[in-house]
């Protein structure tokens, strides 16, 4: 925010000889503040993720109508450990307890979402150096972080509401509706707390992200290793792992399986423990500083920092090497799960038909790793366009400016930034291929043929992550102000991949989104020519990106 007031808020008044303030005045016209500002990114991640479970518990009805079907389902591919690992437990063989499974990451998002959020109305504020400008007003000592939070916690309420509301209007019951949403709710808000513990420890905005998505880090490995050696519900040795991990607490709650109230208290007493610690860490700091102290770096700059590609690797290496990691974990539990998946929807024709149609092979093992890459893809179009975004966030941070006062050009600055959000995508991708071939190839006794199989059908979801990638970068030459318009845009395509081919939605529809033109190289026929058009649709977008960034002016922060 500028110094000037936003539209439609009344700016607060200076403070005058003898006025009192409480701890929590102006947080009311901070959290106007924060709804203004954030009236369409905070769609961007409600709406999708309320949507898509109601949408999942109409595709096991159409898929698995009836009680055999559905237990053959969770004796073959539900209960195997990869998938559980994966997604969570499944209590039972109902169409509510395996949607629930289904949209076991959805917790996960929410909390992702939720930390980012917190941390952006706190800590980046300050190092913006807006919320210094704001505290010369009236304002309490709380009220920035209580906005924040207030804020997050109403759009993850309002969000678990609509999810109930969607898989009662999907006909399931209304108890176990109400105890999903509430479970996925109460993560995001534990999580949003630990966004503003974090946004207390540590001066950079970056570092608070970090803090924050390393518990998150941390809660899913242990939810992961918890449930790891379960199956159909029973928990293995190592489950009281999953009982230690706030995000292992909302699937426990059983949702349509008998109902376990009980256990949304664990996220709020954590909530309130955080909590508890932040407010006070919160006022006994100086704003702009960090509970912890930052470390110094060396007098002078070495080398690889002489260019501006130098400085671009020093700022995305570390977000290039947890992607990588990641996902190189994630292929291998996909890849494990493949034998699994395949089996289970044998004599499921319906089933068959639709894998085979989004994984692009007749065989039911490789049309389910040809659908779950495909998938993965649209999580490596969203590093990318963090990448191609970076640029903007640097740029507001008031970072660029000095840089291209010297003989660092436009061009050379941001093409920095592009190359990683070119190369991402393809060292994701291509890591999560391999790591899924490897594991598949274990699992059947062919490594050496399905590790170069699947690395190519990872690679070959890289032109259209390029396109996503391509549009950011042309949103921060041309309209920067939008640049957020690039995350809509890719939840447009996620929306398109879920539900699309379940909905039967017309061909025209579908290929808005460019993951609809890769070619399923597992098949026989299959033609780079989409390959191609993909790339060089990329290629045009980030010529025009460069050319209007050389134009435009670069504001002041």
């Amino acid at each position: 925010m500028s110094a000037r007031s936003e539209p439609g808020l009344r700016a607060p008044q200076p403070r005058s000889q003898g006025s009192s303030t409480s701890a929590f005045t102006g947080t009311r016209h901070l959290v106007r503040l924060i709804l203004r500002r954030d009236r369409i990114v905070l769609p961007i991640w409600i709406l999708p993720l309320a949507v898509l479970p109601a949408s999942y518990a109409g595709a096991y009805n159409g898929l698995y109508p009836t009680a055999a079907e559905r237990a053959a389902y969770l004796a073959s591919t539900a209960s195997n450990p990869s998938i559980v690992a994966l997604l969570g437990p499944v209590y039972g063989d109902s169409t509510g307890a395996l949607t629930v499974q289904r949209a076991g990451l959805f917790a996960l998002v929410a909390a992702l979402a939720s930390v980012l959020t917190v941390v952006r109305h706190t800590r980046t504020e300050e190092e913006a150096g807006r919320r210094e400008l704001l505290g010369a007003s009236v304002l309490g000592r709380y009220a920035g972080l209580t906005a924040a939070l207030l804020v997050t916690y109403a759009a993850n309420l309002l969000l678990g509401l609509l999810i109930a509301g969607g898989l009662v209007a999907a006909g399931l019951p209304g108890a176990g509706s109400l105890l999903f949403g509430a479970g996925v709710a109460l993560t995001g808000i534990a999580f949003a707390t630990v966004g503003g513990l974090a946004a207390q420890l540590t001066q950079s905005a970056g570092g608070a992200r970090g803090i924050g998505l390393g518990v998150l880090g941390l809660a899913f490995a242990l939810r992961l290793g918890g449930d790891a050696g379960g199956s159909g519900g029973s928990g293995g040795r190592a489950e009281w792992l999953s009982w230690i991990s706030p995000l292992g607490w909302a699937p426990r709650g059983r949702a349509f399986a008998g109902e376990r109230w009980w256990v949304l208290l664990l996220p709020v007493l954590f909530s309130v423990a955080v909590a508890l610690v932040a407010y006070p860490v919160s006022v006994r700091r100086d704003v702009g500083a960090g509970v912890l102290p930052p470390r110094l770096g060396p007098a002078t700059a070495g080398g690889a920092l002489a260019g501006p590609f130098g400085l671009a690797w020093r700022l995305h290496r570390g977000q290039l090497l947890g992607w990588a990691v990641g996902f190189g974990l994630l292929g291998l539990v996909l890849g494990g799960a493949a034998d699994a998946a395949g089996d289970a929807v044998q004599g499921n024709e319906q089933v068959a038909e639709l894998l085979a149609r989004l994984g692009g092979s007749s065989t039911l093992a490789e049309a389910y790793l040809g659908s779950t890459l495909s998938l993965t893809a649209l999580a490596a179009a969203g590093y990318g366009i963090q990448a191609a975004l970076r640029a903007r966030a640097e740029e507001t941070a008031g970072r660029a400016e000095p840089l291209l006062a010297t003989a660092v050009s436009r061009v050379r600055w941001l093409a920095a930034h592009l190359v990683f959000a070119l190369l991402g995508p393809v060292v994701v991708l291509a890591v999560t291929g391999a790591a899924t071939g490897l594991s598949y190839g274990l699992s059947v006794g062919d490594v050496g043929g399905e590790v170069p199989r699947l690395l190519g059908v990872g690679l070959a979801q890289v032109p259209a992550a390029w396109v996503l990638a391509g549009l950011a970068a042309l949103l921060v030459g041309w309209l920067p102000r939008f640049s957020w318009a690039a995350w809509a845009v890719l939840a447009g395509c996620l929306l398109l991949g879920q539900i699309g081919a379940i909905l039967e939605l017309s061909q025209w529809v579908l290929d808005i989104s460019p993951f609809t033109h890769t070619p399923q190289v597992l098949n026989d026929n299959w033609t780079p020519l989409p390959l191609l058009a993909l790339s060089a649709a990329a290629a045009t977008l980030l010529t025009l990106a460069l050319r209007a960034f050389h134009s435009r002016d670069i504001p002041t922060p």
